[in-house]
């Protein structure tokens, strides 16, 4: 499973990938994802977003393609 998340312009977010851990390390995921981006560059996006864990850097830069980027965070922790 995947979701992507378009604001209805240039941008849209992947979330939530996930597969059955029986089924894990066969290609699934990677499919999954690049199915996602095509369809979101086929609609108009310009930029695909990601955001995962250090230990998901293999995946989603090695096995889906993306890169790293600078990005700023703001937890609710830090809310005032």
């Amino acid at each position: 499973m995947v979701h992507a998340v378009w604001d209805g312009g240039t941008h849209a977010f992947i979330l939530d990938t996930a597969v059955h851990p029986d089924f894990r390390r066969l290609g699934i995921g990677r499919d999954l994802v690049r199915a996602e981006t095509d369809e979101a560059f086929k609609a108009g996006c310009e930029w695909v977003h990601a955001d995962y864990e250090p230990e998901l850097v293999s995946f989603y830069e090695n096995a889906c393609g993306f890169r790293p980027t600078s990005a700023g965070l703001r937890s609710s922790a830090e809310a005032s």
